[in-house]
């Protein structure tokens, strides 16, 4: 079973979840960039986690035999904060990375004028830069947070199928599949959506552009919640096929959209797994 993990947070987390998700079947994975739990106070603490992200975590996936991308954005809880909102003019430099394969996360968080220019804008940018995006869908007041933000994307540049909506639930799901857009679902171990949960979602709603992650950060959280899903939906009577299409050929459609997917990893090494890892940190 091959697994691609299209929205995790490996920032966040230790070598040990690279070895147990390879060991689940992960072998990709795209890392958006997000709030770190309390506010920053410039732009350039932007700049240093932005690189981090693209030079790095990537070293850190590949000692583990993941290939790992990113999106890169403002993310929305933070386009509030007036030292923040120059990361917007930076953005377009990072925007040309390679290992950048969409803009994101971006959207709402309060629904604010703020974060109404921010997702304006980054939906410009990726338009500008032939990449897809993936917007957070708010926790608060979800419907409502979901048709304002497809109303932004209507009036945008960028088309729908360029678009994951990330964290919907059963009462966003048909709102969002209708709008065009690919359907992504995190899974968590209290809040959010789980494993059985997604399975009636998939049974319901079919398999075409929808994608599941775990989302995990540094919160309570699992990093193999994508395979969790995957045994889910064997058992409940899905074939290996569609368990491929949901947890691998989807995220590789969609963010393969940017041209910049490279899956290819070498399998870690068992006699020195890690090992490189730990002598380039003391």
């Amino acid at each position: 079973m091959r697994i691609f993990d299209p929205h995790i947070h490996m920032t966040s987390r230790t070598t040990d979840d690279y070895q147990a998700m390879y060991d689940a079947g992960v072998r990709a994975l795209v890392e958006p960039s997000f709030w770190l739990g309390q506010p920053r106070t410039s732009p350039a603490s932007f700049f240093d986690y932005f690189d981090a992200l693209l030079g790095w975590e990537p070293f850190r996936a590949s000692q583990y035999g993941i290939a790992h991308h990113c999106t890169l954005a403002l993310n929305p809880k933070e386009a509030n904060d007036p030292r923040c909102t120059p990361v917007l003019d930076a953005l377009p430099r990072y925007l040309e990375k390679d290992g950048v394969v969409a803009v994101g996360e971006i959207g709402y968080d309060s629904m604010t004028p703020a974060e109404d220019h921010a997702l304006a804008a980054q939906l410009q940018l990726a338009a500008d830069h032939g990449l897809p995006a993936l917007v957070h869908t708010p926790h608060r007041d979800k419907l409502a947070g979901l048709h304002r933000t497809i109303d932004v994307i209507r009036e945008s540049n960028l088309p729908p199928e360029h678009v994951l909506l990330d964290h919907l639930n059963e009462t966003t799901v048909k709102a969002a599949t209708d709008s065009g857009c690919w359907a992504g679902f995190s899974i968590y171990p209290d809040t959010k959506m789980d494993e059985d949960r997604m399975v009636t979602i998939l049974q319901s709603h079919g398999t075409e552009k929808m994608i599941v992650n775990s989302a995990a950060d540094w919160g309570k959280s699992d990093p193999l919640k994508t395979r969790k899903v995957a045994d889910a939906m064997l058992k409940a009577g899905f074939t290996e096929d569609d368990v491929d299409q949901v947890l691998w050929r989807n995220p590789v459609a969609f963010y393969g959209q940017s041209g910049r997917l490279h899956l290819d990893v070498p399998a870690p090494d068992p006699l020195h797994e890690g090992n490189s890892i730990l002598r380039g940190g003391e």
